[in-house]
Protein backbone atom coordinates (compact mmCIF):
# COMPACT_ATOMS: atom_id res chain seq x y z
CA UNK A 1 0.00 0.00 0.00
CA UNK A 2 2.85 2.39 0.67
CA UNK A 3 3.99 2.36 -2.96
CA UNK A 4 0.46 3.07 -4.26
CA UNK A 5 0.09 5.93 -1.80
CA UNK A 6 3.37 7.43 -2.94
CA UNK A 7 2.31 7.09 -6.57
CA UNK A 8 -1.07 8.70 -5.89
CA UNK A 9 0.50 11.62 -4.06
CA UNK A 10 3.09 12.09 -6.77
CA UNK A 11 0.51 11.96 -9.57
CA UNK A 12 -1.83 14.29 -7.69
CA UNK A 13 0.93 16.85 -7.26
CA UNK A 14 1.88 16.65 -10.93
CA UNK A 15 -1.79 16.83 -11.93
CA UNK A 16 -2.14 20.06 -9.99
CA UNK A 17 1.03 21.50 -11.51
CA UNK A 18 -0.10 20.53 -14.99
CA UNK A 19 -3.50 22.20 -14.62
CA UNK A 20 -1.82 25.31 -13.17
CA UNK A 21 0.41 25.45 -16.27
CA UNK A 22 -2.66 25.11 -18.51
CA UNK A 23 -4.49 27.85 -16.63
CA UNK A 24 -1.46 30.15 -16.61
CA UNK A 25 -1.34 29.79 -20.39
CA UNK A 26 -4.55 31.81 -20.48
CA UNK A 27 -3.18 34.45 -18.12
CA UNK A 28 0.33 34.84 -19.55
CA UNK A 29 -0.48 34.91 -23.27
CA UNK A 30 3.13 35.35 -24.40
CA UNK A 31 4.19 32.01 -22.85
CA UNK A 32 1.17 29.90 -23.79
CA UNK A 33 2.99 27.29 -25.88
CA UNK A 34 5.80 27.01 -23.34
CA UNK A 35 3.33 26.45 -20.49
CA UNK A 36 1.25 23.94 -22.46
CA UNK A 37 4.41 22.04 -23.38
CA UNK A 38 5.51 22.05 -19.74
CA UNK A 39 2.09 20.71 -18.73
CA UNK A 40 2.35 17.91 -21.26
CA UNK A 41 5.84 16.94 -20.08
CA UNK A 42 4.28 15.82 -16.78
CA UNK A 43 2.43 13.11 -18.72
CA UNK A 44 5.74 11.68 -19.92
CA UNK A 45 7.26 11.82 -16.46
CA UNK A 46 4.36 9.85 -14.99
CA UNK A 47 4.60 7.28 -17.81
CA UNK A 48 8.33 6.79 -17.28
CA UNK A 49 8.03 6.59 -13.49
CA UNK A 50 4.90 4.46 -13.06
CA UNK A 51 4.13 2.81 -16.40
CA UNK A 52 1.72 3.23 -19.26
CA UNK A 53 -1.48 2.46 -17.34
CA UNK A 54 -0.77 5.12 -14.74
CA UNK A 55 0.34 7.54 -17.45
CA UNK A 56 -2.81 7.02 -19.51
CA UNK A 57 -4.99 7.49 -16.42
CA UNK A 58 -3.02 10.62 -15.56
CA UNK A 59 -3.49 11.96 -19.10
CA UNK A 60 -7.27 11.38 -19.05
CA UNK A 61 -7.57 12.96 -15.59
CA UNK A 62 -5.46 15.91 -16.73
CA UNK A 63 -7.63 16.58 -19.78
CA UNK A 64 -10.87 16.25 -17.81
CA UNK A 65 -9.64 18.48 -15.00
CA UNK A 66 -8.34 20.96 -17.55
CA UNK A 67 -11.80 21.22 -19.12
CA UNK A 68 -13.29 21.84 -15.70
CA UNK A 69 -10.76 24.39 -14.45
CA UNK A 70 -8.86 26.05 -17.31
CA UNK A 71 -10.51 29.24 -18.53
CA UNK A 72 -9.57 28.81 -22.21
CA UNK A 73 -10.83 25.46 -23.52
CA UNK A 74 -8.90 25.84 -26.81
CA UNK A 75 -5.68 25.57 -24.78
CA UNK A 76 -6.96 22.35 -23.22
CA UNK A 77 -7.45 20.94 -26.74
CA UNK A 78 -3.88 21.97 -27.55
CA UNK A 79 -2.63 20.34 -24.36
CA UNK A 80 -4.65 17.21 -25.16
CA UNK A 81 -2.92 16.92 -28.55
CA UNK A 82 0.53 17.44 -26.99
CA UNK A 83 -0.18 14.93 -24.23
CA UNK A 84 -1.57 12.37 -26.67
CA UNK A 85 1.58 12.73 -28.76
CA UNK A 86 3.69 11.96 -25.69
CA UNK A 87 1.55 8.96 -24.72
CA UNK A 88 1.86 7.51 -28.22
CA UNK A 89 5.61 8.08 -28.59
CA UNK A 90 6.31 6.62 -25.15
CA UNK A 91 4.34 3.52 -26.11
CA UNK A 92 6.14 3.39 -29.47
CA UNK A 93 9.50 3.58 -27.67
CA UNK A 94 8.47 0.72 -25.38
CA UNK A 95 7.31 -1.32 -28.39
CA UNK A 96 10.49 -0.61 -30.38
CA UNK A 97 12.60 -1.43 -27.33
CA UNK A 98 11.30 -4.98 -27.48
CA UNK A 99 12.31 -5.37 -31.11
CA UNK A 100 15.83 -6.25 -32.17
CA UNK A 101 16.01 -3.61 -34.88
CA UNK A 102 19.34 -1.97 -35.62
CA UNK A 103 17.60 1.05 -37.12
CA UNK A 104 15.53 1.68 -33.99
CA UNK A 105 16.35 5.39 -33.60
CA UNK A 106 15.53 6.31 -37.21
CA UNK A 107 12.35 4.22 -37.07
CA UNK A 108 11.41 5.98 -33.84
CA UNK A 109 11.82 9.39 -35.49
CA UNK A 110 9.70 8.22 -38.42
CA UNK A 111 6.97 7.13 -36.00
CA UNK A 112 7.16 10.51 -34.27
CA UNK A 113 6.67 12.42 -37.52
CA UNK A 114 3.86 10.13 -38.69
CA UNK A 115 2.01 10.49 -35.38
CA UNK A 116 2.46 14.25 -35.39
CA UNK A 117 1.30 14.65 -38.99
CA UNK A 118 -1.72 12.41 -38.48
CA UNK A 119 -2.82 14.87 -35.78
CA UNK A 120 -1.49 18.08 -37.36
CA UNK A 121 -2.61 17.91 -40.99
CA UNK A 122 -6.35 17.51 -40.25
CA UNK A 123 -6.15 20.43 -37.82
CA UNK A 124 -4.30 22.49 -40.40
CA UNK A 125 -6.90 21.75 -43.09
CA UNK A 126 -10.01 22.05 -40.91
CA UNK A 127 -9.12 24.92 -38.60
CA UNK A 128 -7.95 27.42 -41.21
CA UNK A 129 -11.57 28.17 -42.07
CA UNK A 130 -12.47 28.52 -38.39
CA UNK A 131 -9.52 30.72 -37.48
CA UNK A 132 -9.76 32.93 -40.56
CA UNK A 133 -13.52 33.37 -40.56
CA UNK A 134 -14.36 31.20 -43.54
CA UNK A 135 -11.45 32.29 -45.74
CA UNK A 136 -9.22 29.67 -47.31
CA UNK A 137 -5.41 29.79 -47.07
CA UNK A 138 -3.37 29.57 -50.24
CA UNK A 139 -1.41 26.39 -50.91
CA UNK A 140 1.91 28.18 -50.36
CA UNK A 141 0.73 29.53 -47.01
CA UNK A 142 -0.57 26.11 -45.96
CA UNK A 143 2.74 24.49 -46.97
CA UNK A 144 4.65 27.13 -44.98
CA UNK A 145 2.54 26.50 -41.91
CA UNK A 146 3.03 22.75 -42.35
CA UNK A 147 6.81 23.23 -42.54
CA UNK A 148 6.74 25.46 -39.45
CA UNK A 149 4.87 22.67 -37.66
CA UNK A 150 7.60 20.17 -38.55
CA UNK A 151 10.24 22.51 -37.12
CA UNK A 152 8.10 23.07 -34.02
CA UNK A 153 7.80 19.30 -33.57
CA UNK A 154 11.57 18.91 -33.72
CA UNK A 155 12.05 21.65 -31.09
CA UNK A 156 9.25 20.30 -28.88
CA UNK A 157 10.65 16.79 -29.03
CA UNK A 158 14.18 17.96 -28.25
CA UNK A 159 12.89 19.96 -25.29
CA UNK A 160 10.96 16.92 -24.05
CA UNK A 161 14.03 14.69 -24.26
CA UNK A 162 16.14 17.33 -22.51
CA UNK A 163 13.63 17.65 -19.67
CA UNK A 164 13.44 13.87 -19.28
CA UNK A 165 17.18 13.23 -19.39
CA UNK A 166 18.61 16.26 -17.58
CA UNK A 167 16.04 18.26 -15.63
CA UNK A 168 13.86 15.42 -14.34
CA UNK A 169 16.91 13.27 -13.54
CA UNK A 170 18.23 15.97 -11.18
CA UNK A 171 14.84 16.60 -9.56
CA UNK A 172 14.10 12.88 -9.26
CA UNK A 173 17.32 12.33 -7.34
CA UNK A 174 16.18 14.82 -4.71
CA UNK A 175 12.59 13.55 -4.50
CA UNK A 176 13.14 9.81 -4.16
Amino acid sequence: MHVKGKMMAFCGLFLALSVVCMSLGSVIETNTLFLLAAASFFVGIVIREFGMKAGAAFYVADVLLGFLIAPNKFYVFSFAAMGLYIVIIEEAWRFLGRSASTQRQSLFWAVKYVVFNVMYIPMLVLFDEILLGGKKLSFAMTAGIWLAGQIALFLYDRAYEYVQSHVWTKIRGRMF
